[in-house]
């Protein structure tokens, strides 16, 4: 009785299987040079973020330095040689410019300020040239257009910073009205304190005319002056002793500033 050859397996499977394994370990290789390249894109994208974040935050700083010129602390300040120093303002050594405080600028050899109305606007010397350290220091101020501002505007000695970097300074403020005032103040820590309240004085020149301010620094004592007569003295209990020379004004009065001279 004839019989049947068995019938050979047929090889085509293991072709399929092999197929369907190959394309198994190409697409997992894919997934994970997918994801690689997803987490290297997210890398960048915060890197770019956080650049693009610290520019922002430096264009965000006020420009020139107009709230207060940058210095060194009170207590770090050095000392210039003695000998009499004057700025009469002919060059250009302060700053200016405009910001949420007010306006600094220059006109016909003065340095002229003016703040936002209802506050006021300080401004520190550039350099230590201008310490006030156990020196004589005077200024000319005046109202250009006669008026008075509510806080009034002078001379400001020993101004530096605080360790968190607020203004710290003595003030001698004139008010040049009719009937003519002055003040003491003190910053400590960014904060403005009255040493001598609003005073009567006939020592000030009223309206427009120039005063000249004047402050007598002899260790921890300081006098002051306007237009050459004594006013009053005072002890510098907040030990600034070192700093800078620095003017102060309010509102929207166009205060100028002129012939400044510490003498050592």
């Amino acid at each position: 009785m004839p019989t049947q050859a068995p019938r050979k397996k047929s090889n085509a499977i293991w072709w399929i299987l092999g197929g369907l394994a190959a394309l198994v370990i190409i697409g997992v290789g894919l997934v994970v040079m997918l994801i690689a390249l997803a987490s290297l894109g997210s890398n960048t994208n915060t890197a770019n973020a956080n650049t693009n974040t610290n520019t922002s935050n430096v264009n965000r700083n006020p420009p020139a330095n107009i709230n207060a010129s940058s210095n060194t602390a009170n207590s770090n300040s050095s000392v210039p040689p003695s000998g009499p120093f004057v700025d009469d303002f002919s060059e250009k050594k302060w700053s200016v410019g405009t910001s949420q405080f007010g306006r600094i600028w220059y006109d016909n050899d003065e340095y002229h300020m003016s703040s936002k109305a209802g506050t006021y606007i300080v401004n520190h010397a550039p350099s230590d040239e201008y310490s006030t350290e156990n020196a004589t220091v005077k200024v000319s101020a005046r109202s250009v257009d006669g008026s008075v501002p509510s806080a009034g505007f002078g001379l400001l000695v020993h101004c530096g910073y605080s360790k968190a970097k607020k203004i710290e300074d003595y003030a001698l403020l004139i008010y040049p009205s009719p009937q003519p005032e002055y003040a003491i103040v003190l910053h400590k820590d960014g904060n403005e304190s009255f040493l001598v309240s609003r005073t009567r004085s006939d020592a000030i020149k009223s309206g427009s005319s120039p005063n000249e301010l004047e402050i007598r620094i002899r260790g921890a004592e300081l006098q002051f002056y306007v237009n050459g007569q004594f006013l009053t003295r005072l002890s510098d209990t907040a030990n600034y002793r070192r700093g800078r020379a620095g003017f102060y004004t309010s509102d929207v009065t166009d205060v100028a500033f002129d012939n400044l001279e510490i003498d050592r």
